[in-house]
């Protein structure tokens, strides 16, 4: 099992404004796991509802048992072929023993592990592997709406890691977590990716690593705010995936500090990061794109570009250290 990466390269002499935010949206990834994380888990089932102390055989039933209101599931370490829907309140996902608990293949309404619709879940230290279902989008976690944050978890080997439905209003933050060999174009309805985010109000990824990718975007967002922070893209061992970015319908923010390596077995490699490729349908200007490092594998000889832009919105891209082959912007 891969465990997270180190914190990659970052230029932080040549971008200090984006390092300064980054290290603001990690603290505040980190504040919003509760401190209930580290419990033990002392029931003689696995699912521990820590506020009551009852246990349970099921991940659902632990989930019924919250309901409408507020609560931390502790989940004791060990492999399940278990999932949840949460309908509602705001609920904890925790694992005892980070990268113990095994969530691997089971899925409920043919969506997901998790499949969340509550007012807010967060999810920490789980692994969600091997989620496939009958319309290629089975995935660890299928957030339909509410707040999600993420922090320490592996996503591997299934057709999606997260995705979402949308909700303009709603915040997700996904900190120290790995996604690797996720995505795949080969369903009727198109491309699953290793991150999908619908149309939700803001989207901060930071300290996360994405690799091997099997199709796909390794991040596709539609969600008006992006903040992607201090994370790595290793697509060296990626087969037939295509931009490690997609920004279909525009975003503001940034995307700084970050490490890209584009792989030899591309889709489409004829950018790392796309800006309103499909439709453009809010404004990108200032859209921060700096202090990231990017380069094509080793001895690979191939031109393309960094950032490609469909918007002509006046996006801000500067102190990005480019290998050998890449340009910087392109506007198409």
């Amino acid at each position: 099992m891969e465990k997270p990466a180190r914190p990659p390269y970052a230029t932080t002499a040549t971008a200090p404004l984006s390092s300064w935010l980054f290290g603001a949206l990690a603290v505040v990834a980190v504040a919003m796991i509760p401190a209930a994380a580290v419990i033990a888990q002392t029931g003689s089932q696995p699912f521990t509802v820590a506020e009551t102390g009852d246990s349970f055989g099921t991940l659902q039933e632990a989930v019924n048992a919250i309901g409408s209101g507020t609560g931390t599931i502790a989940i004791a370490p060990g492999t399940y072929r278990d999932c949840a829907v949460q309908e509602g309140g705001s609920i904890a996902f925790l694992a005892t023993q980070p990268g113990a608990a095994v969530f691997d293949g089971g899925t409920c309404e043919g969506k997901a592990a998790l499949v969340l619709r509550g007012r807010e879940a967060k999810v920490s230290g789980l692994v969600f592997r091997r989620m496939a279902v009958a319309d290629g989008n089975g995935a660890g976690i299928r957030l339909e709406q509410g707040n999600l944050t993420v922090t320490q978890s592996w996503f591997a080997d299934s057709q999606q890691g997260i995705l979402t439905a949308d909700d303009p209003s709603g915040r997700i933050v996904i900190d120290k977590s790995t996604f690797s060999g996720l995505g795949t174009c080969e369903n009727s309805a198109g491309c699953a990716h290793s991150i999908y985010i619908g149309n939700y109000g803001q989207l901060r990824v930071t300290r996360s690593r994405f690799e091997r990718g099997t199709g796909g975007h390794y991040v596709k967002a539609r969600a008006a705010r992006v903040e992607i922070a201090a994370s790595s893209f290793d697509d060296s061992a990626g087969r037939a995936t295509n931009y490690m970015i997609d920004l279909p319908a525009g975003a503001v923010g940034q995307i700084t500090n970050n490490w890209f390596v584009q792989g030899r077995d591309k889709e489409n490699y004829s950018a790392f990061i796309a800006v309103g490729a499909e439709d453009v349908l809010r404004g990108s200007d200032g859209l921060q794109i700096a202090g990231n490092d990017a380069r094509l594998v080793p001895a690979l000889r191939r031109s393309t570009t960094f950032v490609a832009d469909w918007t002509g919105d006046r996006l801000a891209i500067a102190d990005n250290n480019l290998g050998t082959g890449l340009k910087s912007f392109e506007k198409r």
